[in-house]
């Protein structure tokens, strides 16, 4: 699942050029990496097979050598200490190895995915450049590509799919909101989900060759509504075993009528989109960000989806002000639409007050923060205003139950916590992109949280670390383009990481 959003602050004067640095990680001996995999599954971000998840970070916005918005993404190794800024590696595509080259636009890491597509054991980077212009495609046509894991992390890339001519459309394929992974026919193979052309989802089945190329064949699955998505998740809703797809997007250019909708994964792929209805049989609203998973720990994958605000004509929508959370229970049958429950700022438990422009809800992720089986969620509040700051942000934790999703025991977290470096500062934007992950492997997810327009939109990323409790201040660190060695200027580190 990809995220990305837009943001505010002062522009710098002029971008500084520099090259892409890459930075091998630290791994194990040989010896230790058996060790290792004999006692520790590898998570399914688990770059190098050490065990630990891994964390990429979009920066589809920043200039590399000289090439405003070409893009780069940034990759923390986790390990039994969590994530570590010394163990990270930067790629754009004049990283060697890497098809293509830096362009203005591209866009690289626009979208990010992760799984392991050839099936050696290390999962592998899939990475979208919606703004690729490509032979078979013509402007725009969108590209995706793939950077392979491996014993000693991340190295090597090969070309998945490009995207193709549609009339004169433009495809962008691998853009923003419009990528995933997962395998939709249960073969045991992972499949690339795309977006193509704005109305179908264009589905390329592994299992994946290390060049990239698949003898699994393609499948195209068109929606005649005049879509536009703004984002997708693949995990097994109905508990079959398959992974289904899960969309949310809104109708052509009405853009306050959005929609989920779920295209279940069968033996012979997806079967076609049916839009998630409520109770009273019409269909529900959805939102900007979703993400999968067990929030009441019943064995199915829940949908949350996270809307920003409601629009004038919500009047019959629950709680859309200043933003919200859905949750739409999984089940035998697929999504429970009517069982719908709605978390906002004026839910009890919850921190803070709806209010219009909070966006609560802007990005959504779904993991285990305190390890008691049930999966919680992060909701990104990038428009909190406070303390006479606007647009500051914070990111508010949500806890998962036997009775689905709750405000009891929610936590918030801002710049102006205690313990949190920085300063909460007009357009910040602190919870535009969220991402929970298991770096340590001590069964607790960890939370990263992207704000984009941190020092005059160059952007940042903060990590903080869980307990039994759920997450902490504590040991919180940030790290931004110094870190990475990357140019700051108007980058928006943190617009989004892969899923």
């Amino acid at each position: 699942m990809s995220k990305r959003r837009i943001g505010g602050g002062l522009a710098l004067a002029a971008a500084v050029t520099v090259t892409m640095a890459v930075i091998a990680p630290v791994t194990a001996s040989a010896a230790d990496a058996t060790s290792t995999a004999a006692s520790v599954s590898r998570p399914q971000d688990d770059f190098n097979g050490d065990g630990y998840a891994d964390l990429a970070v979009a920066a589809p916005d920043a200039t590399v050598d000289g090439k405003t918005k070409a893009g780069y993404v940034a990759v923390m190794y986790g390990s039994a200490d969590g994530l570590k800024t010394s163990t990270k590696q930067v790629f754009s595509q004049n990283t060697a190895g890497v098809p293509g080259a830096a362009e203005t636009d591209d866009q690289f890491a626009g979208a990010l995915a992760t799984d392991d597509l050839d099936q050696d054991g290390y999962a592998d980077l899939v990475v979208g450049v919606g703004g690729e212009d490509t032979v078979a495609g013509g402007d725009n046509s969108g590209y995706v590509q793939v950077i392979w894991g491996g014993a000693q992390g991340l190295s090597a890339s090969s070309s998945l799919a490009t995207g193709r001519d549609d009339g004169g459309s433009w495809a962008e394929l691998g853009s923003h909101g419009a990528l995933t992974v997962g395998d939709i026919d249960g073969d045991g193979a992972a499949d690339l989900v795309a977006v193509e052309g704005n109305y179908k989802l264009r589905v390329v089945k592994g299992p994946f060759g290390r060049d990239g190329a698949t003898n699994g064949g393609e499948q195209v699955v068109t929606d005649d509504s005049d879509p536009r998505f703004l984002d997708l998740a693949a995990g097994d809703v109905n508990g079959d075993g398959v992974d289904d797809v899960v969309g949310t997007m809104h109708d052509g250019d009405e853009g306050d009528a959005r929609r989920i909708t779920y295209w279940q994964g069968t033996p012979d792929g997806l079967k076609q989109g049916v839009w998630v209805a409520g109770a009273n049989g019409q269909r529900l609203q959805g939102g900007e960000s979703l993400d999968l998973g067990d929030v009441n720990a019943d064995g199915y994958d829940d949908i949350v989806v996270g809307r920003r605000d409601g629009y004038d004509s919500d009047l019959m929508t629950p709680i859309p002000k200043g933003g919200r959370i859905a949750v739409v229970p999984g089940g035998a049958s697929g999504p429970a639409g009517a069982k719908v429950t709605y978390l906002n700022q004026d839910s009890a438990g919850v921190p803070g007050a709806a209010e219009q422009g909070d966006t609560f809800g802007a990005d959504v992720s779904v993991a285990d923060v305190n390890g008691d089986g049930y999966a919680d969620v992060a909701a990104g509040v990038p428009g909190e205003d406070f303390d006479g700051v606007t647009e500051a942000g914070s990111v508010v934790v949500l806890r998962g139950g036997a009775s689905g999703l709750t405000g009891t025991g929610a936590q918030s977290f801002s710049q102006d916590t205690d313990g949190v470096p920085g300063t909460a500062e007009n357009n910040d934007l602190f919870g535009w992109s969220t991402r929970l992950l298991d770096a340590n492997h001590d069964g607790r997810a960890e939370l990263a949280v992207g704000a984009t327009g941190e020092n005059a939109n160059a952007g940042s990323v903060w990590v903080f670390r869980s307990t039994a409790s759920g997450i902490t201040a504590t040991n919180s660190f940030t790290f931004g383009a110094g870190t990475l060695g990357t140019v700051a200027a108007k980058a928006r580190l943190g617009s989004g990481f892969a899923y």
